[in-house]
């Protein structure tokens, strides 16, 4: 199987729509039209560099997908990396698509000069935490919310 991680384009957006439906409905939640059609054209928008998109494609088919938004950091001088949103169909968990996609964004951030890349999951995620845990550091902070 070929595996192929590149940039959204205009032509993934039903394909986005899909995965990223399926990854909302994942942790139980879902969002508007609005939000849809705005978050795809921020995505594709190069006026908003800080925005980004991947898409996996395994022998041509959209397979996964990642969100990443560069942000600046008050403990820092260089911008971080923050990986907002990562999919990968259930059919391929389990095949690297998930890994690459995050090793997609880690290569990105290298060389936006942001190699400060990080992410948040819900404790119940025990798949996915098997994967960072071999690929990042988990930290002992604890999210709160408003």
């Amino acid at each position: 199987m070929s595996l192929t991680i590149r940039p959204l384009t205009a032509q993934d957006e039903a394909d986005w729509r899909r995965l990223w439906t399926a990854y909302l409905e994942f942790y139980g939640t879902t969002v508007a039209e609005e939000v849809y059609q705005t978050t795809f054209a921020r995505l594709l928008d190069p006026a908003r560099p800080a925005q980004n998109a991947l898409i996996a494609l395994q022998d041509g088919r959209a397979v996964g997908l990642v969100h990443y938004i560069y942000h600046p950091h008050n403990w820092r001088i260089d911008d971080v990396c923050y990986l907002q949103d990562l999919y990968a169909d259930p059919d391929v968990r389990g095949t690297g698509v998930g890994r690459a996609l995050i090793e997609a964004v880690y290569e990105a951030a290298d060389e936006n000069g942001t190699p400060s890349v990080y992410w948040l999951t819900q404790d119940f995620n025990e798949t996915a935490r098997k994967l960072y845990d071999r690929i990042a550091t988990l930290t002992p902070f604890i999210k709160y919310q408003r």
